[in-house]
């Protein structure tokens, strides 16, 4: 099947994980089907590339905004069009559902190809108090409407987001996750760690580190000793790091900073538990990647949490309930086998390949 992906952006080259879970996909999937790549905003300059046996466009849109996106628009209608020319594309699927999704909804329509678009973010929400979400912007809320609504079929990456998804758009709207890699995800073999607790995420404010760092502060009240690793980074650095003084965590809280993906199988793999305290996630990909890596998880009713941690997991923006959560844990000390067997289960990358390719025959026929 010849599949033609439209994203925001795509690695550069093979050394760059620029969205790690859809380079996973794209490498499932070309196993099998005729993948090709086109990528809107990043890299930033335009050009024509394989990554690992995938071929990328690039259209180099970059920062444009204003008037110069309806040029980024263009170069990339003529560019799928061009690639469709070359070889037809049985389906077009665009993740996210703003830019690339109305984009790749337009193309199909004027190609005549079915459109799958997967919503990957926070097209649906608004939270303004932190700034984040599509939903708070008109001009973002006429592209997501526009694109659910011209799209053959619209997927999400969670029961949670498919759910939201089906009140915002008044359609039906498929579950489909983006798996992980359980080759490069795995357990340690001799068992999981016995370290800190671990959190992997952007420090910005949908991930909502302030939560996790007060709950830390509540939980060690009964668990003196317990620590925290702090992966990432972002605006918000100088910031949760001057709280975490604050609130008395100096020596508690080690910020690691960016770490290069390669690296992040054996940090799930030191760790006695993950914590996610995001406010909104459509997969939570990161506790996924922990999970199956046989860490139990802890967090926030977002993204695939509530079926991946039922007994950990809370309401979002409550440090109360996160560090609760976080002291059953400690206390039941759950080894993390069943969260690796539920990624098994349900959120592998094999099996991800096959719902969509599913999808896409369903489509095309």
């Amino acid at each position: 099947m010849n599949v033609g992906l439209v994203v925001p952006g795509y690695s550069a080259d093979a050394t760059d994980w620029c969205i790690p879970a859809l380079r996973h996909f794209v490498r499932g999937l070309d196993q099998t089907d005729h993948v090709r790549v086109l990528a809107v905003r990043y890299p930033y300059t335009a050009g024509c590339y394989p990554v690992e046996g995938a071929q990328v466009t690039a259209i180099g849109g970059a920062a444009s905004r204003g008037w110069s996106t309806l040029s980024v628009w263009q170069h990339t209608l003529r560019a799928i069009g061009a690639e469709h020319r070359r070889r037809r594309f049985d389906v077009l699927h665009a993740f996210w559902a703003t830019e690339s999704g109305l984009l790749a909804a337009l193309a199909g329509r004027l190609l005549g190809v079915p459109v799958l678009v997967s919503l990957a973010g926070g097209e649906l929400v608004a939270l303004p108090d932190i700034g984040y979400g599509d939903q708070r912007r008109p001009w973002e809320r006429l592209k997501i409407a526009a694109a659910l609504r011209l799209a053959s079929a619209v997927s999400a990456g969670s029961h949670y987001l498919a759910r939201l998804a089906e009140r915002r758009a008044g359609r039906p709207v498929e579950w489909l996750p983006l798996g992980v890699d359980t080759r490069l995800f795995q357990p340690f073999e001799h068992g999981h760690g016995r370290g800190s607790l671990l959190h992997v995420g952007t420090l910005t404010p949908v991930k909502d580190q302030r939560t996790l760092l007060a709950a830390l502060a509540r939980a060690r009240r009964a668990i003196p000793g317990l620590a925290l690793d702090i992966v990432g980074d972002g605006p918000l650095c100088r910031d949760l790091q001057a709280f975490a003084a604050e609130l008395g965590l100096n020596g508690a809280v080690r910020f690691r900073g960016a770490v290069d993906h390669a690296q992040l199988p054996g940090l799930y793999q030191e760790a006695s538990a993950f914590v996610l305290s995001s406010r909104h996630e459509a997969q939570g990909m990161v506790a996924l990647e922990a999970a199956s890596c046989g860490v139990a998880v802890i967090g926030t009713r977002v993204g695939n949490l509530p079926e991946l941690a039922p007994a950990t997991c809370v309401p979002v923006c409550d440090p109360t309930a996160l560090a609760g959560a976080i002291e059953r844990q400690c206390v039941d000390a759950d080894d993390g086998r069943a969260a690796r067997q539920i990624v098994e289960k349900t959120f592998s990358v094999e099996l991800s390949v096959q719902r969509f390719r599913a999808c896409y025959a369903r489509l095309a026929s």
